[in-house]
C-alpha cells in the first residue's frame, strides 16, 4: 500500500505552488470542502475526461495531467458549469483517442479544485472524487466525449457483529502490511480506526492499493458497501502473502550481503596473522611462479596452452581463499599432469612379442595373430593409429589378461576401466566445472594415470553399458572409439581437445547382441570361444597350479598335480568355457595339501587321479556313458552353449493317436519349429523314407530332450530331430557313434549353424567317431586343433539325403532323391 493519508489538505496548497497561472473556484466553491457538498448540484450531463492507469474513488484527491486535445476541451467545459468531470478508466491503456467502446460504464464524478497550465500546452488539475456515477449514454456532440449519467447514492448499512469483524480484518491486513514493508503506521492506523463506515473504509484502502486496473475498476463497480468492503478483504490478503514473500527475498538477500561482508573481514583477518607470520604472501607468489613454470613444460597444444594462460590470469586476480579459486587451480594442476606428448616407446620386436603372448596364453592364435600383425603395421607406418578391437566370449576365457600381455608385449603402459552398470554420460565425458565436486571422465582419469598418450586402455563389460536420464554411456563411446574422431575427443571438464588416436583400446563383451549397432561398427570383433580341454590342462599346468601353489605356502617340491588328475578335475568338476571354476578347485586341492602339511605331514604331495575325489568330493558332472546300441527313435545331436559344446540326445516316441506333436524338454521356440519342419519334410517324403504315409493321422508324436530342467533353443537340432523322427517311424536304428548339427528346411537342405569348434570337442570327449556336418560348415574346421581332426571322422551333407546312408546301421539308402538334391 501506499501512503494512506493522500488526504491531507496541504495536498492542494503544494498544486498551487508548482506554478503560476491558478484559476481559483469562487469562494463560495471553495467553503464547500466536503463530499456531501460538492454532490450536491450534480448534472445529469457531464464531459467524460478517460484516464489510463488510475481509478478514482470517492473522497480521493490527487492530480492528474492532461494533455490529450479533447480531454483538455473538456476539463475547460466544467471550469464554465459546476467544475465537474465524468472520470472513466479506459479498458485498454494504449489506445490513443478512446471511443464509446474503449471506456468502462461505470466512473466517478470528480470535482476540479484547482488548474494549473503548463509550459507544453498541458494542464495539471487537482480533482476529488464526489460520486459514483453509471453512464447511461455516451454523446459526441461537442470535440470532446459527454455522458448522460445516474449517480450511485452511498449506503450506510447498520452495523452489526459480521460487519464489525469485517473492519477488524481489513484493519489487522492493512497493519500486517505497514509492518512487512516496515512503515511506521501508528498515525496511518489511527486513521482507519476512525473509520467505521464500510463504503468509506473500502474507497480509503482502495484508493492507496497497487491494484491493476480492472481489479480496482472492480471495486469501483461494488455498489455495496459490505460486498465492496469483502473484496478489499481479499485483494489485502493477497497483497500479505506477496509482501511476506517479498520481505523473506529481501532477508535472504540482507543475511547473504552480511555473510560476505562477515567472510571478507575474516580473511582480511587471516591476511594479515599469515602476513605477521611471514608465510602467506612470497608462498602465493611462488606457487603460482612454479604453476606457471609447470604448464610451459607441460607441452600443451597451442588451444590448450591459451586457455590454461587465461585461467592461470584469472587464478592470479582470485583471492586464494574463495572457492572459485580451488576450482580454477584444481582445473590447471590436470591440465600439467596429462600426457600431452609423454609416449611410449613401442617395442617393435615381433619375436619378442610372440614370445610374450605364448607365455601367458595357450591357443588363441588368431588373436595373437592380429596383435603381431598390428606391431608389423606400426614398425613400417609408425604414424599409423591404433586398432579399436572387441574381444567376445564367455566369462573366464581370458578377454582382460590379453589386454595386459598385449600391453606388456608392446611395452605399453596398461589401464582398464569397467563399463559394466554405467548409466551416466559423464563417466566418459566428464563433468563441467559449473558443478560442485566436477571432474574428468574416466578415460582422461586413465590417461592420466597411465602417464603416458598411448597406453593399453581394456574397455570391460562394454555389453553391459546402461541408459538413463543422465545419458547414453554408450552414444559418448562412439567418438572415444572412432579413429576418424578421437584425435580431438572434447572432455567436458577440460573443455579442451585431447588426442586419443594413439591409445590402443580393447574392448570385452560376452555378448554382441547388446551393443548398439553403431558402436559396434566401430569396433574388430574377434571371437573366444573358450579352450578344448587339451587347453585348460595345459593352461591349468603352466599357470594356474604354480600360482595356486605359491598362494598357499607350498612349492613344487612340495605339491603337484600330474595331468591326468587335472584332466579330470576338468571334465567332472568344471563344465564352463572359461577358467575360472577351475581355478577355483585347484585353489580347493591346494589348501587341503596345505592344511596337511601344517598339521605336520611330510614328504612330497602327489595328487593322483584316485586322490581326486577325496580332495574335492563326489565329482558333480558326470559324462553320459555311450549307449553300445541305440534304441529307434534315438538319436545324437551336437549343440553349443555357454560352457562350451555339449552332446544331445534326442528321443522320439510313436503311439496310436490322431497326429498330435507333443515337444517336451524345455525347448525354445526356434527348436519347436525345428521339430515341425522336420515333420513336415517327412510327411511330404514319407514313401521315399520306407514311412507309412498314413502315420500324420493315426499316430501321435512325441518328441523329447532329456534334461527337461535345461532350457534349449536353436536351429542346430533340426537333422537330428529329422533323424530321430525317422527311426522312430521306420523302425531303423542310428549308428551309436554318430552325432550331427545342422538346420533342417522344408525341402531337405542342410544348412549351417555356429559353434562348430565346440561341438566337436564335445564329441571327441564323448567318444564318437564319426560327426555330420552341413557342408558350408566346411571352413570353420580350419579353427579346429587337428588333434582333435584326428580324433574324429568329419562327414558333409548339403541334402538329407547324403545323411541317410550314413547314420543307419542297414545302411539303405532311400528309394527316390529328393529333386532339390539334384541341384547339388
Amino acid at each position: 500500500m501506499d501512503d494512506i493519508n493522500r488526504e491531507d489538505p496541504t495536498a492542494t496548497e503544494q498544486l498551487a505552488d508548482d506554478g503560476e497561472q491558478i484559476q481559483t473556484p469562487p469562494a463560495e466553491d471553495r467553503e464547500k470542502s466536503n463530499v456531501e457538498t460538492l454532490a450536491l448540484d450534480i448534472p445529469d450531463f457531464l464531459p467524460v475526461l478517460p484516464v489510463r492507469d488510475v481509478i478514482i474513488f470517492n473522497y480521493m484527491i490527487l492530480p492528474l495531467f492532461i494533455g490529450r486535445e479533447k480531454s483538455v476541451k473538456a476539463v475547460e467545459s466544467s471550469l464554465k458549469e459546476g467544475r465537474h468531470l465524468l472520470v472513466v478508466a479506459q479498458k485498454e491503456e494504449n489506445v490513443e483517442d478512446p471511443g464509446v467502446d474503449d471506456l468502462y460504464r461505470m466512473g466517478t464524478v470528480v470535482q476540479v479544485i484547482r488548474l494549473l497550465n503548463m509550459p507544453d500546452s498541458r494542464i495539471k488539475i487537482l480533482v476529488q472524487g464526489v460520486s459514483r456515477a453509471r453512464v447511461t449514454a455516451y454523446s459526441q456532440e461537442n470535440s470532446y466525449l459527454e455522458a448522460h449519467i445516474t449517480l450511485i447514492p452511498e449506503i450506510v448499512p447498520e452495523n452489526n457483529p459480521e460487519i464489525e469483524a469485517l473492519l477488524r480484518a481489513v484493519r489487522e491486513q492493512s497493519e500486517k502490511i505497514f509492518s512487512l514493508r516496515g512503515i511506521s503506521s501508528p498515525d496511518m492506523m489511527t486513521v482507519l480506526q476512525g473509520v467505521d463506515d464500510c463504503g468509506r473504509l473500502a474507497d480509503l484502502i482502495s484508493a492507496n492499493m497497487r491494484l491493476k486496473i480492472a481489479d480496482a475498476q472492480l471495486l469501483l463497480e461494488a455498489e455495496n458497501p459490505v460486498e465492496r468492503l469483502s473484496l478489499v478483504n481479499v485483494q489485502l490478503q493477497r497483497e500479505v502473502k506477496v509482501a511476506t514473500v517479498q520481505a523473506k527475498i529481501q532477508n535472504s538477500a540482507r543475511e547473504g550481503m552480511d555473510k560476505a561482508q562477515k567472510d571478507y573481514y575474516l580473511r582480511e583477518q587471516l591476511k594479515a596473522i599469515r602476513h605477521e607470520l611471514g608465510d602467506q604472501e612470497e608462498e602465493t607468489e611462488e606457487d603460482l611462479e612454479a604453476l606457471k613454470k609447470a604448464l610451459e613444460k607441460a607441452g600443451l597444444p597451442k588451444d590448450v596452452h591459451k586457455e590454461a594462460n587465461k585461467q592461470l590470469r584469472r587464478l592470479t586476480s582470485m583471492h586464494a581463499d574463495s572457492s572459485e579459486a580451488s576450482v580454477v587451480r584444481t582445473y590447471l594442476d590436470w591440465l600439467v599432469e596429462l600426457p600431452w606428448k609423454k609416449l611410449s616407446r613401442d617395442r617393435l620386436d615381433i619375436a619378442h612379442a610372440k614370445k610374450v603372448l605364448d607365455e601367458d596364453h595357450c591357443g588363441l592364435d588368431k588373436i595373437k595373430d592380429r596383435i603381431l600383425e598390428f606391431l608389423s603395421v606400426r614398425k613400417l607406418n609408425p604414424q599409423s593409429k591404433g586398432p579399436i578391437i572387441c574381444f567376445t566370449g564367455p566369462p573366464g576365457v581370458g578377454k582382460t589378461s590379453l589386454g595386459r600381455s598385449i600391453a606388456r608385449a608392446i611395452g605399453r603402459k596398461f589401464q582398464r576401466l569397467s563399463l559394466g552398470g554405467m548409466h551416466d554420460e559423464a563417466e566418459i565425458r566428464g563433468h563441467r566445472r559449473t558443478y560442485i565436486g566436477a571432474m574428468p571422465g574416466r578415460i582422461i582419469q586413465a590417461l592420466k594415470q597411465a602417464g603416458t598418450r598411448n597406453p593399453v586402455i581394456v574397455l570391460d563389460e562394454v555389453d553391459k553399458v546402461g541408459t538413463d536420464f543422465r545419458g547414453d554411456p554408450s552414444s559418448a563411446l562412439l567418438e572415444v572409439l572412432d579413429p576418424e574422431q578421437n584425435h580431438t575427443f572434447s572432455d567436458h571438464y577440460l573443455n579442451v581437445p585431447f588426442d586419443l588416436s594413439r591409445v590402443m583400446f580393447l574392448c570385452t563383451a560376452n555378448q554382441l547382441e547388446t551393443i548398439p549397432s553403431p558402436l559396434r561398427d566401430r569396433m574388430e570383433v574377434i571371437p573366444l570361444t573358450g579352450y578344448t580341454m587339451q587347453e585348460k590342462v595345459e593352461i591349468a599346468r603352466k599357470h594356474l597350479l604354480p600360482k595356486k601353489i605359491e598362494d598357499c605356502g607350498l612349492s613344487n617340491n612340495t605339491a603337484s598335480i600330474n595331468d591326468e588328475a587335472l584332466e579330470k578335475i576338468t571334465k567332472e568338476y568344471t563344465r564352463e568355457a572359461g577358467l575360472r571354476n577351475l581355478e577355483r578347485e585347484l585353489a580347493t586341492v591346494c589348501r587341503k595339501l596345505a592344511r596337511r602339511k601344517a598339521e605336520g605331514k611330510k614328504g612330497a604331495f602327489d595328487v593322483k587321479p584316485g586322490d581326486i575325489a577325496k580332495l574335492l568330493g563326489v565329482p558333480r558332472f558326470v559324462e553320459d556313458k555311450k549307449e553300445k546300441r541305440l534304441m529307434p527313435g534315438m538319436a545324437l545331436g551336437l549343440a553349443w552353449t555357454p560352457a562350451g559344446g555339449e552332446v544331445l540326445t534326442i528321443e522320439v516316441s510313436v503311439m496310436k493317436g490322431k497326429g498330435g506333436l507333443t515337444l517336451t524338454g524345455q525347448l525354445g521356440d526356434v527348436m519347436k519349429e525345428s521339430a515341425q519342419a522336420a515333420v513336415s519334410y517327412i510327411r511330404n517324403r514319407a514313401e521315399s523314407l520306407g514311412i507309412d504315409p498314413t502315420f500324420a493321422i493315426k499316430r501321435d508324436i512325441h518328441i523329447h530332450v532329456p534334461a527337461g530342467a535345461t532350457p534349449k533353443d536353436g536351429p542346430s537340432a533340426g537333422v537330428t530331430l529329422t533323424t530321430a523322427l525317422i527311426s522312430a517311424l521306420s523302425g531303423r536304428r542310428v549308428k551309436t557313434d554318430y552325432c550331427m548339427t545342422g538346420e533342417i528346411t522344408l525341402l531337405g537342405s542342410v544348412l549351417p549353424v555356429g559353434g562348430i569348434k565346440e561341438k566337436i570337442l564335445a564329441g571327441v570327449a564323448r567318444g564318437l567317431k564319426h560327426v555330420i556336418l552341413p557342408l558350408q560348415n566346411k571352413k570353420d574346421l580350419e579353427d579346429v586343433p587337428k588333434d582333435l581332426l584326428r580324433r574324429i571322422r568329419v562327414h558333409t551333407a548339403y541334402q538329407y539325403d547324403d545323411i541317410l546312408p550314413l547314420v543307419f546301421e542297414d545302411g539303405k539308402t532311400i528309394r527316390g532323391r529328393h529333386p532339390a538334391a539334384e541341384n547339388k
